[in-house]
């Protein structure tokens, strides 16, 4: 589905979202009922993830300056993440 604007003259713009292709040049307004002509805006690609974001970012970085490994990373063991409760319990 993809989201398409709409304004009308009298009462402002309006989105539509519609199977991708399917979108007239001319809808009625839901309000008045008068013609709207649709009108192109910028994708909206604001709503990514702040993870994808940051990938992208990263990515887009790494065209210009790439981050080259010169070594390899120090071996690090897993712990399981304390419950802060269990801090306050005597130890053997």
């Amino acid at each position: 589905m993809a989201t398409y604007a709409y304004r009308c003259l009298d009462c402002g713009q309006f989105e539509v979202r519609l199977p991708i292709g399917t979108a007239e040049a001319v809808r009625e307004c839901p309000v008045c009922r008068a013609p709207a002509r649709r009108f192109f805006t910028v994708p909206n690609l604001t709503r990514l993830s702040p993870a994808a974001s940051a990938a992208l970012t990263r990515e887009e970085q790494s065209r210009e300056v790439p981050e080259v490994v010169t070594r390899v990373p120090p071996v690090r063991r897993w712990q399981p993440p304390q419950h802060p409760a269990l801090s306050r319990l005597p130890r053997p």
